[in-house]
């Protein structure tokens, strides 16, 4: 048997985004800290925490202040400190935060970082919704560029999708075809119209594809935007799904949480022997997904 522990950190905002982003980013990695270090202590070797973790979900407003949270990736603050943490304690560790690649060219991005500290690679959220009132991503992100890729990190094939992601299908089976054997998927979502949708799309797609998926989702209400759009709070909920579309492992509806739980990834082999929906696409006959 082929087990792996995983760890999933659901956080509401410290500090308000009336704050620097700088100062923000300093209170959510000293949040984070304790629940890293308990990680170890508990041997987590894959660990993913919540999408854009340093910031609130400032997609709500169109202000340019949130640019200045952007960070490069590998060479900026945040991931090289969380490379210092995942040699520290032999884990990997996915961060999703705000990338700048250059001024005025920003992703909504994720960096992988093995278990000896090395940086493997980023994936950057390649669906951005623009949904009014609330979800102005566009203003904040460019679409990523960087496909589908799954990193072979010392533990497992490991694949990364984002948020809005998951509700295309596509990219799941692209991640399950590329080789991933576990997927996590960052988020930041609000009760409300896709509350219903947060237990339905990630069991549904980890069963079609023959995987595991880590769902983290922050929690709390962050205002002013909570108020001013009538945006609901974050949820939590965050879970582990098997290959077999059960979850396995959930944590609370709304608090600061380290959800830890141990997978089997011979689990992934014997459930695509089973159904063999990878045997038997059919994708010479799929032209019309690309063509419309």
């Amino acid at each position: 048997m082929r087990h792996l522990k995983c760890g999933l950190i659901q956080m509401g905002l410290k500090g308000d985004s009336k704050m620097d982003p700088d100062e923000i980013r300093d209170e959510m990695i000293r949040a984070h800290i304790p629940l890293i270090e308990e990680a170890a202590n508990q041997n987590v070797q894959v660990l993913c925490f919540q999408e854009v973790f340093t910031q609130p979900y400032f997609c709500p407003s169109q202000d340019t202040k949130w640019y200045g949270a952007a960070e490069s990736i590998p060479d900026g603050h945040t991931t090289r400190l969380m490379q210092d943490y995942a040699k520290k304690h032999n884990m990997v560790i996915v961060v999703p935060i705000y990338e700048e690649t250059m001024p005025g060219v920003y992703y909504n991005t994720a960096a992988v970082i093995d278990a000896d500290g090395s940086f493997l690679g980023k994936y950057r959220k390649t669906h951005i919704p623009q949904v009014a009132p609330g979800f102005y991503e566009k203003f904040y992100f460019k679409p990523g560029n960087l496909g589908y890729p799954v990193f072979e990190t010392k533990f497992c094939k490991l694949g990364v999708y984002i948020c809005y992601d998951r509700h295309f299908p596509e990219g799941w089976r692209a991640l399950a075809l590329n080789g991933a054997e576990y997927i996590v998927n960052p988020s930041a979502t609000v009760a409300g119209l896709s509350k219903y949708l947060w237990e339905l799309e990630q069991p549904a797609s980890a069963a079609a594809n023959g995987v595991f998926i880590g769902a983290i989702n922050r929690v709390g209400a962050e205002e002013p935007w909570t108020t001013s759009h009538n945006m609901g709070e974050f949820y939590g909920s965050s879970y582990i799904v098997n290959p077999r579309g059960e979850i396995e492992a959930q944590a609370s509806y709304g608090d600061d949480e380290l959800l830890v739980h141990e997978i089997d990834l011979d689990m992934v082999r014997e459930a695509r022997n089973t159904w063999q929906f990878l045997r038997d696409r059919r994708p010479e006959t799929y032209q019309v997904l690309t063509e419309q």
